[in-house]
């Protein structure tokens, strides 16, 4: 094997740096070249969860940065020091599963081709060092600690809920990632509720029942992300049923998370939602100020990137919704200062915000107008439109309060759906068209948005 000089491996790393800054991130200083042998450059990672990850998510930038540093046509592949010393192929059977970790049984073949896709990846950003605990999470990254350190006897199950964006999906990987680095054989399944249902059913239709459960009643711990779809899925919550028993009653940790709380996911079975509540269930929820601060200069460093304090607290006083935006809102502006070739500055955080939101003048109409009228037109309470109740007499009131608020207001979409639970941009649209349509149809009703939006006009 073909040593790689230091000169060689400065150049990748400077290329991924140039041409894929995004990708880059402060651990990639601890990867190590090992050599090149017939056409392949190996690369070790610290942990397994980082060789997953890469091999995942970030082959092709690193292929093409060791061809532009070697002159030769190489692929990379991604080594731990797990993985070299079994002398295992990286890509197939065991370095490929959901958990990130070897898994010594062999997949069966279902799980070969579209299956592939619907795994969850972890991502080495999602660990306990890098998530910021606030008031608005307190409860659930304790909690989420305490299962890591003591799966299957500290809190099980998890239900870990709040809405898009918070840290939910941080604090199911970072429990996986800190047990895997703890015992990398631990036997732990990562999937989204879709990927669930849809292995499921595709089952079911080839006759191989008895594989799904070997996969899913047979590991250390079950994770599943957005546990809510399961809503209205009578089938698939039988199933889920009983996976979960045969997990509890040996002693498997599982976790869940969800949009909603147990009691507040429609139409799900009742015996979920008891079993739901057996462990501990915590919300997540919209951080403050401070937090959000934190959270800024926590992305800024995982970048390796420099961000004045004064631009930290321009950004968290105006992207105040969760932390996902908060992020996108740090790629953009390393984006822009790379694009313009620009230092990293007040002028150029307020160029890419764009325009200082205007405050409401005193012959607008508010949010809190529009609360007002709908809540008393129809005998509910502010609460209740925020919460994940479902039922027509909370969900009609709160679609009329959107488009309200989107034909009266300059909010965004994104910040009505917000104020509303934490919606996002996609719920407040679908509000919108319903009270449109509905409009259309229903004379009545339409007559009762008209006489709220006069009245609310009639305020001002």
């Amino acid at each position: 094997m073909t040593r790689l000089d230091s000169a060689q491996w400065q150049r990748l790393m400077d290329y991924l740096r140039e041409n894929h800054g995004p990708i880059c991130r402060q651990w990639f200083e601890e990867l190590e070249p090992v050599g090149m042998d017939s056409g392949w450059l190996e690369i070790q990672t610290a942990t397994n969860v980082q060789q997953n990850y890469l091999q995942n998510k970030c082959l092709d930038p690193f292929n093409e940065a060791a061809q532009h540093a070697t002159g030769a046509l190489v692929g990379v592949k991604f080594v731990s020091e797990s993985t070299r010393s079994a002398k295992q192929p990286v890509g197939v059977g065991a370095a490929t599963s959901t958990s990130g970790t070897s898994v010594p049984r062999p997949l069966p073949d279902y799980m070969v081709g579209d299956y592939d896709a619907d795994q969850m990846v972890l991502s080495p950003d999602y660990s306990f060092d890098n998530f910021i605990s606030g008031p608005n999470n307190r409860l659930a990254y304790a909690a989420a600690v305490a299962v890591a350190d003591q799966p299957g006897t500290a809190y099980n199950p998890l239900f870990i809920h709040g809405g898009v964006g918070l840290g939910k999906t941080h604090l199911l990987q970072a429990i996986c990632q800190k047990i895997l680095n703890a015992n990398p054989d631990y036997q732990i399944l990562y999937v989204s509720c879709d990927a669930f249902m849809n292995q499921f059913f595709e089952c079911v239709r080839s006759g191989k029942m008895s594989e799904f459960h070997q996969r899913y009643r047979h590991v250390d711990m079950l994770v599943i992300d957005d546990i809510h779809f399961l809503a209205d899925k009578e089938r698939s919550q039988e199933e889920f049923f009983h996976t979960f028993n045969e997990l509890y009653q040996h002693n498997k940790q599982i976790v869940l998370s969800s949009d909603a709380a147990p009691n507040e996911i429609p139409k799900l079975e009742e015996r979920l939602i008891s079993r739901f509540n057996w462990g501990l269930v915590a919300q997540v929820g919209k951080p403050c100020f401070e937090t959000r601060i934190a959270i800024l200069k926590a992305k800024a460093q995982l970048r390796s990137v420099e961000v004045p304090d004064e631009v930290i607290e321009l950004i968290a006083s105006r992207v105040d919704t969760n932390a996902r935006e908060l992020e996108g809102a740090i790629t953009n502006l390393i984006a822009h200062a790379k694009l313009q070739n620009l230092p990293i500055g007040m002028d150029l955080a307020r160029e890419m915000l764009g325009a200082e939101p205007v405050a409401p003048r005193n012959n607008q109409v508010t949010l809190q107008a529009i609360i007002d009228a709908v809540t008393n037109f129809y005998n509910v309470k502010l609460q209740d439109l925020q919460s994940r109740r479902r039922h027509k007499s909370i969900t009609e009131p709160r679609q009329i309060c959107m488009w309200l608020a989107r034909k009266n207001t300059r909010f965004s979409l994104e910040e009505i759906g917000g104020y509303f639970g934490g919606r996002d941009h996609t719920t407040v649209m679908h509000s919108i068209k319903t009270v449109d349509a509905r409009s259309e149809t229903d004379a009545t009703y339409a007559a009762q948005v008209q006489q709220l939006n006069e009245q609310i006009q009639q305020q001002v």
